[in-house]
């Protein structure tokens, strides 16, 4: 398991499960090592030969219960997709979800820089990645002045300058401080 979007300004943060199959696609890696090309042409091989599924927090879920604990439902309602108790989640990162989100019920061992050293887990990091990129440049069709086709709502000098010019949007993160300081 992995996750994308804990830092932007904007968007969700969405996570991926996934459990490799034998016909897993070879060249995986953390999603931010890779080429966009490359990610997107994994990503396909990946749906069409593992079992995955996403988990999604909103912004304004984000806003609610902090972004930590967003990531961490995000999670959870990644594994709870996959439809079946996966004996351990091997997540990137040094905390999971366990004790943290009361619907979490899967051993779980967390690994730091785990979408470098575990295939399953760099499958799963391109999988999210993919998912929210998509998500943000289907969102810049409706609030173009941010850019996030191109900054996926990461705080550019481009995004910032139109957060000040034009206020934030519906999916802005009201909590995290370059929004809240508007």
């Amino acid at each position: 398991m992995d996750e994308a979007g804990r830092g932007p300004l904007a968007g969700p943060v969405v996570a991926a499960a996934c459990v490799l199959g034998p016909d897993a696609p070879s060249g995986l890696d953390d999603s931010k090592k890779l080429s966009a090309k490359r990610r997107a042409r994994l990503e396909p091989l990946i749906k069409a030969s593992c079992r995955w599924a996403l988990g999604v927090a909103s912004a304004d879920e984000i806003d609610r219960i902090n972004i930590f604990a967003a990531t961490m439902l995000a999670m959870t309602r990644a594994v709870a997709g996959l439809g079946f108790d996966p004996d351990q989640v091997l997540i990137d990162g040094n905390k999971t979800p366990q004790g943290r989100v009361s619907e979490w019920r899967w051993p779980a061992r967390s690994i730091v820089g785990g979408d470098a050293l575990e295939p399953c887990i760099s499958a799963a990091s391109i999988l999210a990645k993919e998912h929210r990129d998509r998500l943000m440049r289907a969102a810049a069709l409706a609030h173009p002045y941010y850019g996030w086709e191109r900054n996926m709502g990461y705080g550019t000098a481009e995004h910032l300058a139109a957060l000040k010019r034009f206020g934030p949007s519906p999916l802005h993160r009201r909590s995290f401080a370059p929004v809240a300081q508007l």
